[in-house]
């Protein structure tokens, strides 16, 4: 479902145009569109039905309460890897027994607060981190359930910053001695062993890399098996990518009917962990041309031309730290011959770019649209050069309203103090 169209000349999210967004709340802005959320989840769901099956949405990728609240109502669990991410899903109204706690520096006052809401899983991924879980849970007198994290050694073909399932990754545990963790956790009194788990990486447009570390989690699955350790639930992870350009990821339906293919005849419980594929086109990031900044002709190299816009690096970080795509279009595209930008933003660093070689047709003040941007966009904001993160708002139909408001300068200081002179 693309709810972002171009209507009469004008880009509108749903039945909303993203001119009068901007108008009403100002740029850079992050749009969310509700029907896109839903069809996403209800496209998910839709190749496991009948199945024992629990989507748990990857909270990192976008933390919004009102999102989370929409998940939680369809009947979504969340995947965490903070406390902090826990405090967010029950705020939002989430189940906490639809929870899995993965992440591989849980703190001991993380894994009480898990502990006390009483969450579904805890997704170990070191030895270490068993022993510490196995104190907690006594300390508490509670019996900590929980899958290990097993790392395939799969190769996602991913970018290798969002590859998580190789051995020289810092995720999981590694597959040849996972069966010997199992069988410390199995034997510890305050440990029950639930599940497996295994994530390999994200933005993944291919079956076969999920299909090839399911093969191995299986394998492993029959091993403990025989040694009396039972596996109530598999864990597959997310990772399923998104179109930012030309990618032709998978449909969903198609991802999950792979997956249940394989766990035929299995008396499991499957658990599902996406992010980017739930809400990564469903958002869009407004910003403003402040000034165009011409190259000059008689340059030996090849001029450049820049648009410097009103949204930064600290507002979307993802093409400045991967290199990342976005498609960037025109609210209110103009007629006429187009000039190749790069679409930069006012921090004061080099890196600080939204886009390199887009040819648009542009003024200043014009509004444009950085599409895909649902998804690790607001959630990894910052405030350099003190600048405010942006204001989130949702669209659903011909309604529109904020769920975030945009942060003031005050707001940036206001825990900040300044010693008295001694």
């Amino acid at each position: 479902m693309n709810a972002f169209n171009l209507k009469n000349g004008t880009l509108y999210a749903e039945n909303v145009a993203l001119s009068s967004i901007a108008a009403t709340y100002a740029t850079p802005c992050y749009v969310y569109s509700k029907a896109a959320l839903v069809h996403a989840f209800e496209q998910f769901q839709a190749g496991l039905t009948g199945t024992n099956h629990l989507i748990c949405f990857a909270v990192k990728a976008n933390p919004s309460l009102a999102i989370l609240h929409l998940f939680a109502s369809m009947g979504a669990g969340f995947d965490i890897v903070s406390g902090g991410e826990l405090a967010r899903v029950l705020a939002a109204g989430g189940d906490p027994n639809k929870v899995v706690f993965s992440g591989v520096g849980k703190s001991h006052d993380e894994m009480r607060a898990a502990l006390k809401a009483g969450i579904l899983c805890f997704n170990i991924e070191s030895e270490s981190e068993l022993h510490r879980l196995n104190q907690v849970a006594a300390e508490m007198d509670k019996i900590a359930p929980v899958s290990l994290r097993v790392n395939p050694n799969v190769d996602a073909k991913t970018h290798p910053y969002i590859s998580t399932g190789l051995k020289n990754n810092k995720f999981g545990v590694a597959f040849e001695s996972a069966v010997q963790l199992y069988e410390q956790a199995a034997a510890m009194p305050n440990i029950a062993v639930h599940g497996v788990d295994c994530h390999i990486g994200s933005q993944i447009t291919e079956l076969s890399p999920f299909l090839d570390a399911l093969d191995r989690v299986l394998s492993l699955v029959d091993h403990l098996e025989s040694k009396g350790i039972h596996i109530a639930h598999i864990d597959v992870g997310g990772g399923i990518g998104i179109t930012y350009s030309d990618e032709m990821p998978p449909a969903f339906k198609a991802y999950a009917e792979a997956i249940m293919q394989k766990l035929a005849g299995r008396d499991v419980k499957v658990m599902f962990e996406p992010g980017r594929a739930l809400v990564g086109n469903a958002g869009v990031m407004l910003t403003k041309v402040e000034y165009l900044k011409m190259g000059n002709l008689d340059d030996a190299d090849k001029p450049k031309n820049f648009a410097i816009v009103d949204a930064a690096m600290n507002d979307l970080m993802r093409p400045a730290l991967y290199d990342a795509y976005h498609e960037i279009v025109a609210v209110q595209p103009r007629e006429g011959k187009t000039q190749t930008y790069e679409i930069v933003g006012p921090v004061c660093e080099s890196g600080d770019f939204l886009g390199h070689d887009r040819a648009l047709a542009l003024e200043e003040g014009d509004l444009l649209a950085v599409k895909s941007a649902g998804a690790y966009g607001m959630s990894m904001a910052s405030n350099y050069n003190t600048r405010p993160r942006a204001a989130e708002i949702m669209v659903d139909g011909d309604q529109h309203y904020v769920i975030r408001a945009r942060e003031k300068v005050e707001d940036l200081f206001a825990l900040e103090i300044v010693p008295e002179p001694r």
